[in-house]
């Protein structure tokens, strides 16, 4: 088994939109050997609330929402779609050639990580 550091998702500023947030987030996991590992790269969010209304802690807070579990839907529970997610990325580490523990996944810490152009459009506001 491959020993895991931290999940890390980072956020960076997508679509045109001046003033609106719109965001793309990459979720990876990051290997005690330094090594990174793509989980995720299809996520991101849009809201009609401007730079202005927002911070940092919105943003992390979120990031870490959009990149899973997803929200129960057709009589599944909050349990099954966290089993499935957990299960979900550690296949994908899998083909990947990394073996991990999903009781490991699930228990290391979760950072997310502001791009400049965010953190600029947060402080620039």
């Amino acid at each position: 088994m491959t020993e895991v550091a931290r999940l890390v998702t980072f956020v960076d500023v997508s679509g045109q939109q001046a003033g609106t947030v719109s965001v793309s987030a990459r979720h990876e996991v990051e290997l005690v050997d330094g090594r990174r590992v793509l989980l995720l790269d299809d996520r991101g969010w849009s809201s009609s609330q401007g730079w202005a209304e927002t911070s940092a802690e919105d943003i992390e807070e979120t990031a870490r929402v959009v990149v899973g579990p997803d929200e129960p839907f057709g009589g599944r529970t909050h349990e099954d779609m966290e089993a499935d997610h957990w299960a979900y990325l550690q296949r994908n580490l899998q083909r990947q050639g990394v073996a991990v523990d999903v009781a490991e996944l699930r228990r290391v810490p979760h950072d997310v990580v502001l791009s400049q152009r965010v953190r600029g459009r947060i402080q620039n506001t």
